[in-house]
């Protein structure tokens, strides 16, 4: 079993390889056998030419990386990840959680991950558990239970739209229904980029979402119809929810915006996202 955290936690006395052959060392295997998996977890992370560096001459990422490979090395059948990117910046961590995705293809290995972040849990989990007050309120496939939230404390966890489908052309997220959206590709991807058909998530901000009760003139490349499910105050500004097919998609307008428009629960709309802010991740696959 193995534990990685937020802080990566090295020991400060010893070299990054030598960090990384800490647990197979005590595993009592050959000092060539241990020579074998420090080569390989420092290349798997790239950060072999790091090898010979202490802690404190290392960057967040960089230390995140070796505290990966550290784990990674003993082999772990159980694997416990506990934020592990909350720390670093968003670069950062989409690379990282673009390195962590390719690790844990290895299906004969638990990994449990403990996260406020949706976008890991999109690209990392293929069932979740969302825990309020230390009650499970929901639990299920990461698609379903992110996609079209039952609990209301689910749908607030990121303050995030993710609309789910797979990759279609020129950096599309389509579903099922064929509703698209427009964005631009993550770091957070596999190398070589995303090939069509590929399950992905866009995710973006109810800000870059407007409505509309018809569909407005010139040519914005993310049109969605849909349908108001409700109207729900967030400060001087309401959060429309809409349902996009079997997902849920939301918008946050004024409330001026809300009379002028009439909007209530049943009405048919049109959703104008802005491409611009619209990110396209990866979604881990069974």
């Amino acid at each position: 079993m193995a534990l990685l955290s937020q802080d990566a936690r090295l020991f400060p006395h010893l070299t990054v390889a030598e960090n990384v052959a800490f647990a197979p060392s005590a595993q009592r295997l050959t000092r060539a056998e241990v020579a074998e998996r420090v080569t390989r977890w420092l290349a798997a992370v790239e950060v072999e030419e790091l090898a010979d560096r202490k802690p404190d001459e290392l960057s967040g990422g960089q230390a995140q990386r070796v505290a990966i490979a550290r784990a990674m090395a003993a082999e772990p059948r159980v694997l416990l990840l506990d934020e592990p990117f909350r720390a670093l910046d968003v670069d950062v961590a989409s690379r990282l959680r673009a390195l962590l995705r390719g690790l844990l293809a290895d299906h004969g290995r638990t990994t449990i991950m403990v996260t406020h972040d949706p976008v890991d849990a999109l690209g990392l989990a293929e069932d979740i558990v969302v825990l309020e007050q230390g009650r499970v309120v929901e639990s299920g496939s990461t698609r379903q239970v992110l996609t079209n939230p039952g609990a209301r404390f689910t749908a607030s966890l990121s303050g995030l739209n993710l609309f789910m489908g797979q990759i279609g052309e020129d950096s599309t997220v389509v579903e099922e229904s064929g509703s698209q959206v427009v964005g631009s590709v993550g770091e957070d991807v596999p190398v070589g980029g995303l090939g069509a058909g590929t399950p992905a998530a866009a995710t973006f901000s109810p800000r870059a979402v407007a409505v509309y009760l018809e569909e407005p003139h010139g040519s914005p490349r993310t049109t969605l119809r849909a349908i108001v499910r409700d109207v729900v105050p967030r400060g001087d500004h309401a959060v429309v929810n809409t349902d996009v097919g079997d997902q849920v998609v939301s918008a946050e307008v004024t409330w001026a915006a809300v009379a002028d428009l009439g909007l209530v629960a049943g009405l048919d709309v049109v959703l104008v996202v802005k491409a611009s802010e619209v990110r396209i991740s990866a979604v881990a696959e069974r």
